[in-house]
């Protein structure tokens, strides 16, 4: 749980279900023991252990409390999932849901759950944009291309399992802070530091070329891909670097931009930027329009992907790239 304001205090509990009649199991949660706890200004806090059993693929349900106001909040905008607010008092403990009578479509407060004691090895931390975040696909499916890899991962052997971590953030770029940190400034924190990370899947670039200020340079971007690798290779981890797909259609696009993008996936695929590439531009252009998505993928917009775009994405990773070898 970061912290923005001054403080903010409350105690809370998880719920984990899928879909079906069964009730879900739940348990309360605190930190150190207590049952409230102020998070510092630019900190994160971590409860302690939820003795909760989570069958794989369920939605955890979060409550949280705070019993004062705390400032601006916390919050991971595009969440693509309903989440509920109680005003007036602590509903924690409540399991009707009749008191949370308003919907937000952000997270707040919380921003991740390690989930202890699986059979996994490890996690894979996809790190990105709004095309990571998963605009374009259904709210409240759970159909992001993260979602989608974590599903083909399940089915692999307990000892090639991997939990999949979604660390996007729509309207990041990679070199620049904007909407949130860059990923140069925050991929400490939102993927090397992350619980059981084996390996990062990198999907990041386009805002910063079709953003305000442009970025046209392509060995720039390039720059930056490679101190991220070097950053996780310090810490024996690989990095799967993505090719920046289509936009054309999307305001903001012109050639030069395109120039742009074109030269960047034209590097990645023959040089030795990261461990391995996976070319998603290729899974998704349009042949008879490069420069743009097959309308087959695209959610109207000319840059998000629909489900079967997120599918297709998730598709196009390679499993045996996840094993934990860097060059």
């Amino acid at each position: 749980m970061p912290g923005y304001g001054p403080s903010c205090g409350g105690n809370g509990g998880a719920r984990a279900s899928r879909a079906g009649p069964r009730r879900p199991s739940s348990a309360a949660g605190s930190e150190s023991g207590g049952r409230a706890v102020t998070v510092p200004p630019g900190r994160d806090l971590f409860s302690d252990p939820i003795p909760l059993r989570v069958p794989a693929a369920a939605n955890l349900l979060i409550t949280l409390y705070t019993p004062d106001e705390s400032g601006q909040a916390t919050q991971h905008r595009t969440a693509l999932q309903t989440n509920f607010l109680a005003p007036g008092g602590d509903h924690t403990a409540d399991e009707s849901g009749t008191p949370y009578t308003a919907t937000s479509g952000s997270w707040h407060y919380l921003s991740g759950v390690d989930v202890l004691g699986s059979r996994a090895a490890g996690s894979v931390v996809a790190v990105g944009d709004s095309l990571t975040d998963g605009s374009g696909s259904t709210g409240n499916a759970n159909r992001r291309w993260p979602d989608r890899l974590a599903a083909r991962l399940r089915a692999l052997p307990p000892h090639r399992r991997l939990g999949v971590l979604n660390a996007g953030i729509a309207g990041n770029r990679l070199l620049r802070d904007d909407v949130g940190p860059s990923v140069l400034t925050r991929f400490d924190a939102d993927a090397l530091s992350r619980a059981g990370v084996r390996a990062v899947i990198l999907l990041i670039g386009v805002n910063d070329i079709k953003g305000t200020p442009e970025q046209l340079d392509p060995q720039a971007l390039v720059g930056g891909y490679r101190e991220l690798v070097r950053r996780a290779h310090a810490r024996g981890l690989k990095v799967i670097g993505g090719t920046v797909t289509p936009y054309k259609g999307f305001p903001g696009h012109t050639e030069a931009r395109e120039a742009t993008r074109q030269a960047v996936n034209r590097l990645l695929r023959t040089t030795p930027v990261f461990d391995a590439v996976v070319d998603f531009d290729a899974a998704v252009r349009d042949p008879a329009d490069p420069a743009r998505i097959l309308p087959a993928y695209d959610s109207g917009d000319h840059i998000h992907f629909n489900d079967t775009g997120q599918q297709v994405l998730a598709d196009t990773v390679d499993l045996d790239e996840l094993r934990f070898r860097t060059r």
